[in-house]
């Protein structure tokens, strides 16, 4: 009975015939032959032509690259063809290969964009796939404000060696700028020769700024203007601050953030990085006193409010007065 019933599959894969219930199964072909939705690939050159023209270079590499994990583990399909749990598959080799949790957030993210765009462009009946994928909770380190002792040495120790890396170092000292704020700036965005010497941050094509609230006048004080003074007198034939890290191409700040946080490390307590600037600055003007809206304006926090969206915002001379009482917090 046995050796019949292996006969008769054998028979079968050598014919032609049809298996039984073959005509309830449906190829991968098939599948992708019958959608109307675009392919994954076709999905970024959309999103790319309607909301990268006025983009820089690393919004492009980003959707670039976030598709590629798309498709490297799923395949380039019609974007109806993907299933949910074909998200969380993806999740799931973005953990294996190391990403940070909140890294993830941001690649699904520019994921969900894509396809949506893509759905109302074309006016697609169909759901996406990746917009309720489960995240798990990441465990973060807090970020500590570095003691005004340590940024008294590390602003001597700045000076001391006098070169681009510690300019920036000093920069950040006591203004309290994002690292890719002030690596990106030209040196058109420093005003020295005024009554109060400022940085005028705005935004640039090599160089994007984090919210809308980000570009401010900052005025330059204490270690900061020292470095800032330093930085305009030095590389003559570029426009910018730091040309080691930025050029017209774009703005290098994830390079300029080993280096520095490098020579930090033996002289910051643990979990101080370059960002912990940004964490003792907002501690520094609350120790003497200055009120949270101006200290959201020197640093470009949003600040909470209807009302705060109104008038022309706080003066240079304003922000000026409460940065010159840090310096002696």
């Amino acid at each position: 009975m046995l050796q019949k019933l292996e006969d008769y599959w054998l028979s079968l894969r050598l014919s032609d015939k049809p298996l039984p219930g073959q005509h309830l199964l449906q190829s991968g072909y098939l599948e992708t032959s019958q959608s109307d939705a675009p392919l994954m690939s076709e999905a970024l050159a959309t999103y790319l032509q309607l909301k990268g023209f006025d983009k820089d270079k690393t919004f492009i590499r980003g959707a670039k690259r976030n598709v590629k994990y798309v498709i490297d583990c799923l395949g380039d399909r019609p974007i109806d063809h993907y299933l949910s749990s074909d998200a969380a598959m993806l999740r799931d080799k973005l953990l294996d290969k190391g990403l940070a949790v909140a890294s993830i957030k941001r690649n699904f993210s520019t994921i969900r964009s894509i396809i949506n765009l893509s759905i109302t462009e074309q006016g697609l009946d169909c759901r996406n796939a990746f917009a309720r994928t489960y995240m798990p909770e990441e465990r973060r380190d807090v970020r500590l404000p570095i003691p005004i002792e340590c940024i008294r040495i590390i602003q001597n120790d700045c000076e001391a060696m006098n070169d681009d890396l510690r300019w920036i170092v000093a920069l950040l000292s006591d203004t309290g700028m994002r690292l890719g704020e002030a690596v990106g700036l030209a040196k058109s965005d420093i005003v020295i020769h005024s009554e109060i010497p400022y940085i005028h941050l705005s935004p640039h094509p090599w160089r994007r700024l984090k919210t809308k609230g980000s570009e401010r006048s900052i005025p330059l004080v204490g270690a900061s203007l020292w470095a800032a003074k330093q930085s305009l007198h030095n590389f003559p034939n570029s426009n910018f601050l730091f040309p080691r890290y930025t050029n017209q191409d774009g703005c290098n700040a994830n390079s300029a953030s080993a280096a520095i946080n490098k020579w930090l490390k033996p002289r910051v307590p643990n979990n101080c990085v370059i960002h912990s600037f940004r964490h003792s600055m907002r501690d520094r003007l609350r120790a003497v006193e200055c009120p949270s809206d101006i200290i959201d304006a020197i640093g470009g926090w949003t600040t909470g409010g209807i009302g705060q969206a109104y008038g022309s915002g706080h003066s240079l001379e304003v922000k000026a007065k409460w940065m010159e009482r840090l310096l002696n917090g």
